[in-house]
């Protein structure tokens, strides 16, 4: 019996989603982001949803057929008002044609808006608080705004449809709020399709129902979730399920893959089990542990982190690792503004380039090479996006997902493992921030807390300051090797003047070598350290810790003038004499105390000097008069002075 697709369907019906790299060839999929959008219509770049309201369930009713680029859809927002109204906005793209709206089962006006956007006049007044539903029926074919919200093509000849919403791109095939201001507690999908094919989207399958020539599939989702994040997929999908353990949960991991592409996705999907038990034990608990995890293969060059239920193009194992990173940062704390897009993207990369560090060391050495070098190809950039209305600068590989994912890098080297991770955590905790919105500062405080330190000079730097920094040092070295060291600074961009950071310079021979951290406060500061042995070469930042570009280092004969600093005092003195010493140039040091007639009457050796040392020689039992004081190192005598008790 073939079921008209209308309201009183729907009715029946109830009843019954970048730069990752790939080790081949390193696909740059942020790259492939914006190439995509360049091709798309970006009319519509921002929400004109009132705010008014939130919504806090979401059902969803949608039937296709992935043979034919069409959408007819049922939508039931159950809202909450926040003012008193009687009118509210969807954004909805006017490309889409709406039969009705239900308000307390009755008809109500509406009016489709040029600017994509849908008015409801409710027939009462919501007051304050007061929580309502609306039911929007509509059809029509999508638009494809952002990297292409609605795609229908194929896959070895079979037909094909998925969805990808961000940024701006849910309002495309159905009715919602596409700001980063709210978050639909939960959704119930149900996917209605012709029945020689599978259907997949967020949350957990419930139910796969099949009346003659139509399947209805029907998810359910019990977490909150951003309206761009929403999914599905139609096509004849393979699908197969991985479990993986964490702590004492067994989570299904179910992948929706094509046919033809099973024996290339289920031998490596395993990697996805080991970054979730990474991310998991390190960051936080999957934050949809009750649920499940999963991904949808599409044809799109990338993926994309639907909640729940990634898109991707292949088991790249640092793509698989970029998106699963996105549940916890992007989906579970979702950036409030796509100005913090760096919440997301960076965090994500970071995320990949972590698994990398764990389990794959040479390529993660690649990764970073290969970033430093797209980081510092051009002199300028923030990672705090400058222009929201451009969704090539939303989602530039450059900075919102390399030059972020390394200042990550650069705090953690800043801040040490333990204060890192702990600020990490904190974050992914903050009863504030979990499965809502964040903005910059908000992850700022977090680290702060965590690590009892102003922070403020980092974020201005790496955040919202533009460029990186060059290094110049100047060393040498003593003959008991202490290393003196001079450090300037140039910057590639005038709105960071100085870049405060740690800097680790190598010291080296044929034989062997020595990294010290050092902490660059301002230009032309100085330095000094024991390297326990003759250098011949200082390397600048060898485990590339920093963004920075253009180093020198060059040894300097001059810098050793203050070698043997010496100061003695008081002088007069009473009870004891301080040497202080510094950059000494022998382990050993002898103190001679002469009386006024050349007799020698004190006699004290000081062995294993340091850097810095602060020596006393008692003159208590001496009588009032005038003394000589000798320093001997070695057969040199560095310093004869006369002290008066």
């Amino acid at each position: 019996m073939k079921i008209l697709f209308s309201c009183l369907f729907f009715w029946v019906a109830e009843l019954h989603a970048q730069e990752i790299q790939c080790k081949q060839n390193f696909i740059d999929i942020a790259a492939l982001e914006q190439k995509r959008f360049t091709s798309s219509n970006n009319n519509v770049t921002k929400t004109f949803a009132s705010s008014n309201y939130t919504i806090y369930y979401s059902r969803c009713i949608w039937k296709v057929d992935p043979a034919v680029r069409y959408i007819e859809g049922k939508v039931t927002s159950y809202i909450t008002a926040s003012t008193s109204t009687n009118k509210i906005t969807f954004d909805l793209s006017n490309s889409l044609l709406v039969d009705s709206i239900l308000f307390r089962n009755q008809k109500i006006g509406f009016t489709q808006n040029a600017n994509s956007t849908l008015d409801v006049q409710l027939s009462a007044t919501l007051n304050a608080n007061q929580k309502d539903s609306v039911t929007i029926c509509y059809k029509g074919i999508p638009g494809n705004t952002g990297f292409g919200s609605f795609i229908q093509t194929i896959h070895n000849n079979t037909p094909v449809i998925w969805t990808l919403s961000e940024p701006y791109g849910a309002r495309d095939w159905w009715p919602c709020r596409n700001g980063l201001d709210d978050k639909i507690d939960s959704i119930d999908v149900f996917i209605v399709q012709p029945a020689q094919y599978k259907a997949t989207s967020n949350g957990l399958l419930q139910s796969e129902i099949t009346a003659g020539t139509t399947t209805t599939t029907f998810f359910k989702h019990r977490y909150p979730i951003a309206s761009y994040l929403v999914c599905f997929s139609v096509t004849n999908f393979s699908v197969f399920t991985n479990n993986v353990q964490l702590g004492t949960v067994n989570l299904p991991v179910v992948s929706y893959v094509y046919p033809e592409s099973i024996n290339d996705f289920q031998p490596y999907t395993y990697k996805v089990l080991d970054a979730m038990q990474l991310f998991h034990n390190t960051f936080a608990p999957y934050p949809f542990i009750k649920e499940k995890y999963g991904h949808t293969q599409f044809g799109w060059g990338g993926g994309m982190e639907h909640q729940t239920n990634t898109f991707l193009v292949n088991t790249d194992a640092n793509l698989m690792a970029h998106e699963l990173g996105h549940q916890w940062f992007g989906n579970k704390i979702t950036c409030g503004s796509w100005q913090d897009i760096w919440l997301n993207e960076s965090f994500a990369t970071y995320c990949a380039n972590y698994y990398a560090e764990k389990f794959d060391t040479s390529f993660f050495q690649l990764i970073l090479t290969n970033h430093l070098a797209q980081i510092t190809s051009l002199p300028d950039g923030s990672v705090i996006v400058d222009d929201t209305t451009n969704v090539n600068r939303i989602f530039s590989s450059r900075l919102s997902y390399n030059k972020g994912a390394y200042v990550l890098r650069m705090l953690r080297f800043t801040l040490g493992d333990s204060l890192f991770f702990r600020g990490i955590r904190q974050y992914q905790n903050d009863t504030t921030l979990q499965y809502s919105f964040a903005r910059t500062a908000d992850f700022k405080k977090n680290i702060e807390q965590v690590s009892g330190k102003d922070l403020t000079y980092f974020f201005d730097q790496w955040i919202t300051g533009q460029g990186y920094p060059s290094f110049q040092i100047q060393w040498s070295q003593n003959k008991n090797n202490w290393a003196k060291i001079k450090v300037n600074e140039t910057t590639s961009h005038n709105s960071v003047s100085f870049f405060k950071t740690p800097l680790a310079l190598t010291f080296k021979n044929a034989t062997q070598q020595k990294t010290i951290v050092i902490q660059v406060n301002s230009n032309g500061a100085e330095t000094s350290a024991d390297i326990g042995f003759a250098a011949d070469t200082v390397l600048i930042d060898t485990e590339k810790q920093l963004i920075s570009k253009n180093n020198t280092s060059t040894k300097i004969n001059s810098l050793t003038a203050n070698i043997n600093d010496i100061k003695l005092y008081p002088n007069p003195v009473h009870d004891n004499l301080n040497i202080s010493l510094k950059n000494p140039s022998d382990k050993k040091l002898t103190v001679q105390i002469y009386n006024s007639v050349g007799q020698l009457i004190s006699q004290e050796q000081f062995d294993t000097l340091g850097q810095d040392e602060l020596l006393q020689v008692s003159f208590r039992h001496f009588s009032k008069g005038n003394y000589l004081v000798k320093l001997i190192a070695g057969n040199n005598i560095l310093l004869t002075s006369k002290i008066v008790k």
